[in-house]
């Protein structure tokens, strides 16, 4: 496929990228150490916070291997500017608003790289990641249930990646707005 990522559609894209779970990884912590130092080191000096979301940061699930990090900005932050200066460290910019930026690292024209990214840019305060990542892991019995609602849909949605966000969106939701309720202005 000659086409670069940036023109593919869904449908295409979706299709090199599958949905792939795998058990935990003991790496998958020390792979988000390592790439949140290589951040801090491209946006050194900027007002951030960085944290380990997503499947992956939820202790002894089966994940996506996808290391999810979301990036913390002020309001008054120059987004853009952050955002351009992770793509020229080797980001590639997949979608973007005013306030929310996803920024991909280690998908190649080939699938897969061994490492993969997802960088989700924000502006403080929009982390309800954080509240939904510690009360599954304060509650391992309830990260289970999630495990068995992502292998459910897995081969289901293997090639549609909203499908398979969709399908876990009201679990989500519901564990994040208890979280938030028990855990106030944690964060």
């Amino acid at each position: 496929m000659d086409k670069p990522l940036s023109e593919m559609t869904l449908e295409e894209l979706w299709e090199l990228f599958p949905i792939i779970l795998s058990e935990p990884q003991s790496c998958w912590k020390d792979w988000y150490e390592e790439e949140r130092q290589t951040i801090t080191a491209l946006l050194r000096g900027e007002d951030i916070r960085i944290s380990h979301i997503g499947s992956t940061a939820i202790r002894h699930i089966w994940a996506k291997p996808i290391i999810d990090i979301l990036i913390e900005l002020p309001e008054d932050a120059p987004m853009a500017g952050i955002k351009e200066t992770l793509v020229n460290g080797g980001y590639i910019c997949m979608s973007g608003t005013e306030n929310r930026i996803s920024l991909n690292k280690g998908y190649t024209r080939q699938g897969f790289a061994e490492r993969v990214f997802h960088v989700h840019l924000r502006r403080r305060g929009d982390h309800d990641e954080l509240y939904f990542r510690d009360y599954m892991n304060e509650r391992p019995a309830l990260a289970k249930e999630y495990e068995r609602l992502k292998l459910s849909l897995w081969k289901k949605h293997e090639h549609d990646r909203d499908g398979y966000t969709g399908a876990k969106t009201a679990f989500v939701k519901k564990y994040t707005a208890l979280a938030k309720a028990e855990l106030g202005s944690k964060y």
